[in-house]
């Protein structure tokens, strides 16, 4: 019998500057810090406030590599933001007004997307839900995208 995942239960990213990860985490993502600790490396524990932590980060060390872009690893985590256009149109604005340009905007009929990359280049995903009814007909949906203009 196959194990029974319930959910994803949080994520450790790899950073090369904790307080510069700490920073975007907690103040343009929103995120709450709660803990830091040396546990082999320095790390800062974030949480939405619905989980102890849903998001740590690790400092590496300034001279750490940066992945090959088509190396095996973590393409990108999604944070989900709220269920509405008008929350995504905020945090792109929120994004912009913190120096943050580099966004990918995208539609993917069962949820709408910004793409953007943390201080170190890991891929975050901050999206809005549409209607579950989408997905839950056509689970193909799931594997849609196109553009979307906010």
């Amino acid at each position: 019998m196959a194990i029974r995942v319930e959910r994803v239960g949080h994520v450790v990213l790899k950073v090369k500057d904790l307080e510069r990860a700490a920073r975007f985490y907690r103040d343009v993502l929103g995120l709450k810090e709660v803990a830091r600790a040396t546990l082999g490396r320095p790390m800062a524990f974030f949480s939405t406030g619905q989980n102890h932590h849903d998001i740590a980060v690790m400092e590496v060390g300034a001279e750490a590599p940066q992945p090959e872009p088509g190396a095996v690893g973590l393409y990108h985590v999604a944070l989900k933001i709220g269920d509405s256009l008008d929350e995504l149109r905020a945090a792109k604005a929120h994004l912009e007004a913190h120096g943050i340009k580099k966004l990918h905007v995208m539609d993917h009929r069962v949820s709408q997307s910004i793409y953007l990359n943390d201080p170190d280049g890991n891929g975050l995903e901050l999206y809005v839900d549409t209607d579950p009814a989408i997905w839950r007909t056509d689970p193909r949906a799931v594997a849609t995208a196109g553009p979307l203009r906010l």
